[in-house]
């Protein structure tokens, strides 16, 4: 599996409204969204998470390991997190791992995600 890739799906109107708290239809830009970059399918990921020091992907394509698919903070200070990962598809299991700048590390499942797994893992799954 290849490393994330630098890819967004936000504008910068989409930033300025999402800044202004006007945005509405953040459910296009943010969790997972099937993307193509390159000629090589794969899919988009994006979190707000403005306190992380770090963020990644964590799922069965990783065997659930927070050092491999680390996503991007963007470069505006809107403190978004986001990029694409080549490979993965419709089905896939993830969450998202965060660090704090306290250090404190948190799986979250995914906020826009539009399906979970109905255990008590409770992953978001990639639609």
């Amino acid at each position: 599996m290849d490393v994330v890739q630098s890819f967004s799906l936000f504008t910068d109107q989409d930033i300025f409204l999402f800044k202004e708290g006007t945005h509405c239809r953040l459910f296009e830009k943010f969790g997972s969204h099937d993307a193509e970059l390159n000629g090589e399918k794969g899919v988009y990921f994006a979190v707000w998470a403005p306190d992380a020091q770090k963020v990644s992907v964590i799922g069965d394509f990783n065997k659930w390991q927070p050092d491999t698919h680390e996503l991007n903070p963007r470069w505006d200070q809107s403190g978004i997190w986001e990029g694409f990962i080549p490979g993965l598809s419709w089905g896939t299991l993830y969450k998202y791992a965060i660090t704090s700048y306290k250090g404190e590390f948190l799986e979250k499942s995914d906020p826009y995600a539009l399906s979970w797994e109905q255990n008590q893992q409770a992953a978001s799954l990639v639609s």
